[in-house]
């Protein structure tokens, strides 16, 4: 069985996504307000599925609670001194991985429309400030699964609109 966590804005529409793959438990992480929310979310919150938490903080799991960790659309919006934090504690709890969805910095102008509802405006950083960032906090790019994923994206004519980032966890 495969235990995943969704970080990121939409959880609710992903988590109830993955749970009906077989073999996969399906957890997540919203970061925002779900107060607006559908009843579907609303009940996967009530299920303990889908947590409601700021992320600039330490989330309640365990070190190595999920093989795999993705987040999306959450970073973009992190200061420096939060992003610091943030990050680290994410990738402990993966065991087999982080997947990060972010946006691209060409993109700048498309995603300033969410200032209200996330608090700032999207400082979208380039691939090399990622892969700069990654080394200061010690954190490797997991290339295996970047090129399986390259792969499997160029053989179905997959092209990304968000930068995906593949970092292998703490050891």
């Amino acid at each position: 069985m495969l235990k995943v966590l969704h970080v990121g804005p939409e959880t609710c529409f992903v988590v109830s996504r993955l749970i009906k793959e077989e073999g996969t438990e399906a957890f997540g992480v919203e970061p925002y307000d779900v107060e607006d929310a559908d009843e579907a979310c609303k009940r996967l919150v009530h299920k303990g599925l889908v947590r409601v938490a700021d992320i600039k903080f330490p989330l309640p799991y365990k070190a190595k609670s999920f093989p795999l960790v993705i987040v999306s659309d959450a970073l973009d919006y992190l200061s420096p001194r939060y992003l610091n934090r943030s990050l680290p504690a994410l990738t402990r709890l993966s065991s087999d991985g982080l997947v990060i969805f972010t946006g691209y910095p060409h993109k700048q102008k498309a995603m300033s429309v969410n200032k209200a509802r996330y608090g700032r405006s999207a400082k979208l950083r380039s691939s090399t400030w990622w892969i700069r960032y990654f080394l200061q906090m010690s954190l490797e790019e997991n290339e295996a699964a970047t090129k399986k994923f390259e792969q499997a994206a160029a053989k179905s004519s997959f092209t990304s609109n968000c930068q995906i980032l593949h970092l292998k966890s703490y050891r």
